[in-house]
């Protein structure tokens, strides 16, 4: 349930309220179909980050900067992904809503991994999910005030794991953020806002019925990542990991991570390796996960349906791909 003034801490307001429906800038795939889902049939919003490109790496193209010039809002996931993206935005959309996702109240952080093993955490994310279900109400400020208390930022990165979108109680919040923003930005069209919002949610919950239904007979197949970016739908979804080669940032791994993920590889096995289209197949064979069971993930959706689908189908078909490759 929102609060009053939830956005005060993360939405630098503008001085006029606008006459018509906002330009509205997001950074990635995702959040672009979150915000498309919350405008509906009012607009449509610009994406930054092109098919294809890499959030970590991200920079402004002269095109990109005039969009952020014109916008009225942006919506992003904020500076653990790209930090980067805080100067443009001051810079160049200084009079815009800001609303930077993965620091609004209430989103559900957690600690980036700086590991290639990881523990084994199965049985206590389902312990988190299940009290989650009975305390969300009390759950919201505090998780985010300890996170942000106890994980300072480490050398080269972010105190978060970035890749938050991923998460489906994230972007049920978010939808609701993104209904108050704009409505802050267009008091007229509100109640259009807040009720495709509520259909979103809606729809998000439909679709992780599928995705649990997909996922619950392979939970407990181990898995391992070439890039630790499904902690949260791990999370959510109560699947087992047991390592990644590379960060959450996607960095190229040191031998000593290499080396204890083949390790834990040798001693525990997988099921499956999820991997991306960058995968580097000489990583696969440092850790000899080569010739196990592989499947191409992207936490973009960037080959799926864009807009308003991406968001539920992304979801939908990271269940649909893990299990057929656990499953084996």
């Amino acid at each position: 349930m929102l609060r009053p003034l939830l956005l005060s801490a993360c939405i630098a307001l503008p001085q006029t309220t606008l006459a018509e429906v906002p330009r509205v800038v997001t950074d990635i795939g995702p959040v672009e179909s979150l915000v498309a889902t919350v405008l509906g049939d009012l607009g449509t919003p610009e994406r930054l980050l092109a098919p294809g490109d890499s959030p970590h790496h991200m920079a402004l193209r002269p095109s990109q900067g005039r969009a952020l010039s014109d916008a009225d809002v942006v919506v992003w996931v904020g500076p653990d992904l790209t930090p980067q993206l805080q100067e443009q935005i001051d810079a160049l959309a200084g009079s815009a809503l800001s609303l930077p996702l993965g620091e609004a109240p209430g989103t559900h952080l957690l600690p980036f991994r700086d590991t290639g093993l990881f523990p084994h955490e199965h049985d206590e994310h389902e312990e988190h999910r299940d009290e989650h279900d009975e305390h969300e109400d009390d759950h919201d400020d505090d998780h985010h005030d300890d996170h942000a208390e106890e994980h300072h930022a480490h050398d080269g990165h972010g105190a978060h794991d970035p890749h938050v979108w991923l998460s489906p109680e994230n972007a049920t919040l978010w939808l609701s953020l993104i209904a108050e923003a704009l409505s802050q930005a267009d008091p007229e069209n509100a109640a259009t806002y807040v009720a495709n919002a509520e259909a979103g949610a809606r729809t998000i919950a439909e679709t992780v019925e599928q995705a649990r239904a997909a996922l619950d007979p392979v939970a407990d197949r181990p898995l391992a990542l070439a890039h630790d970016a499904y902690q949260y739908y791990e999370e959510f979804f109560g699947l087992s990991v047991i390592g990644a080669i590379s960060d959450a940032d996607a960095n190229t791994p040191g031998p000593s991570r290499l080396a204890a993920l083949r390790d834990g590889l040798a001693e525990q096995g997988a099921a499956c390796v999820l991997t991306e289209a960058t995968t580097d197949p000489r990583l696969l064979e440092a850790v000899k996960a080569s010739g196990l069971p592989s499947v191409q993930l992207d936490p973009l959706g960037t080959d799926l349906p864009q807009g308003t689908a991406l968001y539920p189908a992304l979801i939908l078909e990271t269940a649909t791909r893990i299990a057929g490759c656990a499953g084996i």
